[in-house]
C-alpha cells in the first residue's frame, strides 16, 4: 500500500540516501536514523514540462535540466559514473545548471496564481530544492529514480490488466512468472 509503514518495514534499520519523489509516505524513513532523502529531478522536470504552455520562458528551466542530464550522459559515456571524476563533472557543469534553474524558479515564483500549473511546478521544485540538489555532493546518487519507477510501472499496469486472471491458481502462476521475468 502507499502508507509510511511499507517503507519502514522494507528499509528496516538501513542507512544511506533514499532517492524518491515528494510523496509523504517516505517522511517517516527519511531524515531519521542516518537516512536522508534525495529528490527526483525527473519529477520536477515533468511538472515544469507540463506547464510549458503557460510561459515561454519555461524553456530556460528545461534547458538547465537538460544540461544536468547531458552531464550524466557524458559521465556514462566516459565510463566515470559514480566516481570522483563524475562528482567533479557534476560540480563543474551540473552545479551551474542547477544554479540557473534556481534563479529562474526564484524569479518566477510570484508571477502566477497559487493553483496555476506553473506555480505548482515552481513551488514543488523550490520546496524540494535541497533534496533535488543532493546529487551534486555525492556521485553515487542518481539524478532521478526513473529506472525504479519504470520497473514498478509493470506492477501498476498489471494490477489493473490482470485483475481478472481467471482464478486463484492462474493468479498465483502469473505472479510467479512476472516475478521471475522481472528479476
Amino acid at each position: 500500500d502507499r502508507s509510511g509503514k511499507t517503507p519502514q518495514s522494507v528499509l528496516g534499520a538501513t542507512k544511506g540516501t533514499l532517492l524518491v519523489d515528494a510523496y509523504t509516505g517516505y517522511n517517516s524513513v527519511t531524515g531519521v536514523d542516518g537516512r536522508e532523502r534525495a529528490g527526483c529531478l525527473a519529477h520536477a522536470r515533468r511538472k515544469i514540462f507540463d506547464a510549458r504552455n503557460v510561459d515561454e520562458s519555461v524553456s530556460v528551466a528545461l534547458d538547465a535540466i537538460q544540461s544536468v542530464y547531458r552531464v550524466e550522459h557524458d559521465a556514462k559515456e566516459a565510463g566515470i559514473s559514480q566516481t570522483d571524476e563524475h562528482l567533479t563533472l557534476r560540480q563543474q557543469r551540473a552545479g551551474p545548471a542547477m544554479a540557473e534553474l534556481l534563479a529562474w524558479l526564484e524569479e518566477k515564483k510570484n508571477e502566477y496564481e497559487p493553483k496555476n500549473l506553473l506555480s505548482t511546478a515552481i513551488n514543488y521544485s523550490l520546496k524540494n530544492w535541497e533534496e533535488l540538489t543532493r546529487f551534486l555532493d555525492d556521485p553515487r546518487i542518481p539524478v532521478d529514480n526513473n529506472r525504479s519507477e519504470g520497473a514498478l510501472r509493470v506492477v501498476a499496469l498489471g494490477r489493473k490488466n490482470f485483475l481478472f486472471a481467471g482464478n486463484e491458481i492462474a493468479e498465483k502462476k502469473l505472479a510467479g512468472i512476472y516475478s521471475l521475468i522481472s528479476t
